[in-house]
């Protein structure tokens, strides 16, 4: 990967967590009933709530129990931990146990600096909104979303540049979104692996329709009907952390970032379409999920912006790939897209124009985004072992230098 700077900037508290809400204008979509939008501004503060990090080493849940008890165990001592120190009430709401040690908690704001100067807390920060129903687009944009009939498999042209096959290997797809239509006929379902962090319960299923978008790019069926992804066939598992307005909070994303870091196995493969501003607790949760060896693809976002000024798309590691988008249509290939971020964080790019996927409620959508471009990776990821081909550089990378284009 390249090198990418980890500087925080001091100013993250101005910046936006928007990676999937913008678009080129003349992207815009038709008015879609079929995919929710909400009016919550992206990176939008939620008062009196706040993600806790803790200094390494200050609390490790036991080590041979489930993933669930460690977060009790982990919330429990946060709960003592913060009652020793606050005058007033509070509510611890998620706990971290795996790619952060750490939690979130409701408290009030003369409260905040007894938990600061604990010695045992490495940094404390505003937990914030994030939301893919902002901008043109409403996370990535699209088209009109044809009837929840099977049509005639069709293989879309992103998938024809990148490359596909039928996985037969053992590894999944985690797709950590806004869960993932479960009994899709075109999509291969692990519902029991997954988890909800929105209603908090084990049943992820989409009702945005984005997650099911980016997890038939990476991995739908090469059967008859609907489309075919690059991991065709793979395991997908679902985990949930906007709801159907396409939003959620900073900390349920991370919630379900340590989720995939303790569940998911060495050679599985994540896809985050998410993204924004510069977030300290995200970058940190995404690069220690990524160090257990599964292989994280990363939208760059779609803000014309140097990707370093957002994350987790500027976090860098040996297991994260970051990816910008690019048009690979029947009038355009293998063209810059200009509303893609570029720079020294990026990877490789991938197609990101009007691509064809699978939808909610057993449909089919056409998206635009980086978030539709990191799917494409993810597959390749899944199919390579973490060891994607390179087929020529996109045209038009407004740094200069051009990315690489990836494929099986």
């Amino acid at each position: 990967m390249k090198f990418k700077h980890l500087l925080y900037f001091a100013f993250v508290a101005a910046l936006l967590f928007t990676a999937c809400s913008k678009e080129e204008s003349l992207l815009i979509p038709s008015e879609d009933e079929n995919l929710v939008l909400n009016d919550v501004k992206n990176g939008e503060i939620i008062e009196g709530q706040y993600i806790v990090v803790l200094n390494e080493g200050t609390f490790k849940a036991s080590k041979d129990v489930a993933y669930m008890e460690k977060v009790s165990e982990t919330k429990a001592f946060a709960e003592a931990m913060i009652r020793n120190k606050v005058t007033n009430t509070f509510e611890v709401i998620n706990a971290y146990a795996e790619a952060l040690s750490g939690f979130s908690v409701r408290m009030s704001k003369e409260d905040v600096v007894n938990i600061e100067n604990d010695s045992r807390v490495k940094y404390i920060l505003p937990d914030r909104m994030f939301s893919l129903g902002n901008g043109p687009g409403g996370g990535g944009g699209g088209g009109t979303v044809d009837p929840p009939v099977d049509p005639e498999q069709t293989v879309p042209l992103g998938i024809q540049r990148v490359g596909y096959g039928n996985y037969t290997g053992t590894n999944k797809i985690w797709i950590l979104d806004s869960g993932v239509d479960l009994d899709h006929n075109d999509l291969n379902v692990d519902a029991a692996s997954g988890y909800d962090f929105i209603n908090n319960d084990a049943f992820a299923d989409d009702d945005n329709g984005h997650g099911s978008h980016c997890a038939g790019t990476a991995a739908a069926i090469d059967n008859t009907i609907g489309v075919v992804g690059v991991a065709a066939g793979a395991t997908i598992v679902p985990v949930k952390v906007l709801d159907k307005r396409g939003s959620g909070a900073y900390s349920v994303v991370i919630a379900g970032i340590d989720f995939c870091a303790a569940n998911a196995s060495p050679g599985d493969a994540a896809n985050m379409s998410l993204g924004g501003g510069v977030y300290e607790p995200i970058d940190d949760a995404v690069l220690a999920a990524s160090n257990n060896g599964i292989f994280f693809s990363l939208a760059a976002g779609n803000e014309e912006d140097d990707a370093i000024y957002h994350s987790p798309a500027r976090v860098n590691g040996p297991y994260i790939w970051t990816i910008s988008a690019m048009w690979n249509t029947e009038t355009n290939w293998d063209v810059w897209a200009s509303f893609s971020n570029y720079g020294t964080p990026v990877d490789y790019c991938m197609p990101g124009v009007y691509v064809f996927s699978t939808f909610k409620d057993g449909g089919y959508e056409t998206y635009s985004g980086t978030s539709m471009a990191s799917p494409h990776m993810c597959g390749v990821l899944l199919m390579t072992n973490g060891n994607p081909a390179t087929d020529g550089y996109v045209s038009g990378d407004p740094d200069g230098n051009p990315d690489p284009i990836g494929t099986i």
